[in-house]
């Protein structure tokens, strides 16, 4: 009888346990892309835990979701990553109804060419892609950040040798390199393709690294005196270094050709373990407080209109974080590229690494 009533016992108790389990949401995301007082106040708020995963580049993203790498519940990828996983068809539609939070977003980040009417995404913040700098290092060698040659041009970068890294990102570097030489972030043409990547290899030898991980250590400490990379890793970056009391100073700047914008969106997958949480997690991040705490804190720019109020002035005043309107004409947001032209970038880009 004992042994009748233990056997019981144990099967209840597995019968109950998942019930009584605290709900995770496991959330794939950039690094440092969301402030720890938020994530605090979710899992307050909904009785859970937020298990986070990192990356550091589309490509990175794109190969472990589609290898069927994580189960996660919500993705923070940019707009073009979107449209790959939409055409992929990984993507759980979203649920209107319980993103009521959604009526504060800004019309002009909504309905996008990448997903028409948001069925699968709705924004979460936007990032410039530009150049971070030690100010008091480039003012002695009188070099001017605000322009593409800083990474690109031999001549400026044999003063600054070992001293620069670019993203260890294909399209992103590939992107900066059209903008240098005039051309769309978007073009197609495989001979101005070829030029992008020769304008590369002539600046990799001058190269600390490729980095798209750990530029902002590297620039606070002042290992590094140029860095391509975000613009709320630059602000990170700055902040770091004010707060460390170093004997410099990081700046940030959009260079003059032009730079890449990247509107990162919120997105479901499709074998989400945790549906009913994701949403309610995306409509948590729409709430104005905590949409300004992630430009507060994480120094992202800000799709969400009823948060701007909440965001300080001195950050709305950056225009590399939000930038003017003469400046927003020289930004282009990276589109998807076809199986062919992925193909051939690919080759430019390995041929670049491996060179």
């Amino acid at each position: 009888m004992k042994k009748l009533v233990t056997a019981v016992v144990l099967s209840l108790t597995a019968l109950v346990s998942p019930a009584q389990a605290q709900k995770t949401l496991n959330l794939f995301n950039w690094n440092d892309y969301i402030a720890d007082e938020t994530v605090a106040r979710f899992e307050q708020q909904c009785d859970c835990k937020v298990v986070q995963d990192y990356f550091s580049s589309t490509e990175e993203m794109m190969a472990k979701l589609l290898a069927g790498g994580g189960d996660y519940d919500v993705v923070i990828p940019t707009q073009n990553a979107v449209e790959a996983l939409i055409k992929q068809g990984f993507l759980m539609p979203l649920d209107k109804s319980k993103l009521g939070n959604v009526k504060n977003m800004g019309p002009g980040f909504m309905n996008r060419s990448y997903d028409p009417g948001n069925q699968y995404s709705l924004p979460y913040a936007f990032t410039t892609t530009l150049i971070g700098y030690n100010e008091n290092k480039l003012q002695e060698l009188g070099i001017d950040p605000s322009d593409w040659r800083v990474i690109f041009d031999p001549t400026i970068l044999a003063k600054i040798k070992g001293k620069v890294t670019v993203m260890d990102d294909s399209e992103e570097l590939i992107a900066a390199a059209l903008k240098y030489l005039g051309y769309s972030v978007n073009d197609t043409n495989e001979q101005h393709l070829k030029e992008a990547q020769a304008v590369i290899l002539k600046a990799k030898p001058f190269w600390a690294a490729f980095n798209s991980s750990s530029y902002i250590k590297e620039l606070t400490v002042g290992n590094i005196w140029v860095a391509h990379g975000y613009s709320s890793d630059m602000f990170q970056a700055r902040s770091d270094a004010q707060e460390a009391g170093r004997p410099f100073t990081v700046g940030f700047v959009l260079p003059k050709q032009g730079a890449v914008l990247a509107l990162d969106n919120m997105v479901i997958p499709k074998k989400a373990r945790s549906p009913e949480l994701a949403h309610q997690f995306i409509n948590f991040m729409m709430a104005p407080e905590n949409a300004a705490e992630l430009t507060n804190i994480v120094g992202t720019g800000n799709p969400n209109a009823e948060a701007k109020r909440l965001i300080e002035p001195e950050i709305l005043a950056i225009n590399a974080i939000f930038p003017s309107e003469e400046q927003l004409k020289t930004l282009e947001t990276i589109s998807a590229r076809n199986s062919k032209e992925r193909r051939f970038t690919s080759r430019l880009w390995t041929e670049i690494k491996v060179r």
